[in-house]
């Protein structure tokens, strides 16, 4: 069946590939993004319908891509500054966060109809989902998490912080968001959800903390930072740092993979750095995969083994998705 799949892929092809023998990850697939200029931001997918949307911030669009045809199914125009993006298959719902009105619309997942917008003070930015409680996660403005109800697309409430959150990841076993917080002293804030409040802060010694990765069964928090580029493992019941390594410049996301316990970093100074574990407490740098400059923003989606990678025009190379199978 792998064969199969893989012949399928590469015979649906929009461009050529060139295969990289040995590689962690195997780049399977590109698909062209005709007509989106500037910078890309964050994605996300729907594994049932193959769809991927992508937030083209420089564009002011988002790209709905169709996995299976390898090309753009639909454009949603009429966005500000679109940064973060989620899709709730249950609900069939996207949710776009724009950074220059601080909008979060919510459209219909087949007919792409706006049905809300709500309003928030300012840069609303990266999205997340807690499925218990069906409520989408916005981070936004001079410092907060406003939280939607992504059943009738109201508010619910804020739960304030110090100031702008960057990357942030919801426990899954547990009521904790761990968030990054560059502009408070380069701190990652413990929010707990329940409680509406944060219940610690870590302080960092590296500077400008924005990709965080999660894993939960080992109880390991990854903080990507830019100043210096480094990869730090900490502890999520302490906060305590277990490890650093130098990772890729300009990174603007990271995720953990925990089928093949490896880490995935994504940073403009062009490449994919790979980090395996050897333990829970230490990692190797195992892979580094040559991309495009100012490929920053990235998406793993485990349940189809796939990590896709935005990249933005550069002069006579236009914009594309590049799509990489993880290897055993």
């Amino acid at each position: 069946m792998k064969t199969a799949s893989l012949a399928f892929l590469v015979g649906a092809l929009a461009l050529p590939v060139a295969i990289r023998a040995g590689e962690p990850l195997q780049l399977v697939q590109k698909i062209p993004l005709p007509s989106v200029e500037g910078r890309i931001d964050h994605m996300s997918a729907d594994v049932h319908g193959q769809r991927l949307f992508v937030s083209a911030l420089g564009n002011n669009t988002l790209e709905v891509i169709d996995l299976h045809a390898g090309k753009r199914l639909a454009r949603l125009t009429g966005l500000r500054e679109p940064q973060g993006v989620f899709f709730v298959r249950k609900e069939d719902k996207i949710s776009v966060a724009n950074g220059d009105n601080g909008t979060c619309r919510v459209f219909d997942g087949s007919s792409y109809e706006l049905l809300a917008t709500v309003n928030f003070s300012s840069d609303a930015d990266n999205i997340r989902y807690d499925p218990r409680q069906k409520q989408i996660y916005v981070g936004y403005g001079e410092g907060a998490l406003g939280i939607l109800d992504v059943t009738t697309g109201q508010k619910v409430r804020d739960i304030p912080l110090r100031a702008h959150p960057e990357s942030f990841q919801l426990e899954e076993s547990g009521p904790r968001i761990f968030v990054d917080l560059p502009d408070a002293n380069h701190t990652v804030a413990v929010v707990d959800r329940l409680k509406g409040s944060v219940i610690a802060t870590w302080g960092l010694a590296e500077q400008a903390n924005f990709p965080m990765a999660l894993d939960e069964s080992d109880r390991r928090l990854f903080i990507v930072t830019r100043r210096p580029a480094r990869l730090l493992v900490l502890d999520t019941d302490s906060g305590k740092p277990l490890a650093d390594y130098p990772v890729v410049a300009d990174a603007d996301d990271a995720f953990y993979d925990a089928a093949h316990k490896r880490v995935y970093v994504s940073g403009g100074e062009g490449f994919i750095d790979i980090f395996g574990q050897r333990d829970r407490d230490h990692y190797q740098l195992s892979s580094r995969i040559p991309t495009r400059s100012g490929a920053r923003t990235s998406l793993f989606a485990p349940e189809l083994n796939r990590l896709y990678l935005a990249v933005p025009q550069r002069e006579n190379q236009g914009a594309e998705i590049r799509v990489y199978e993880a290897q055993p």
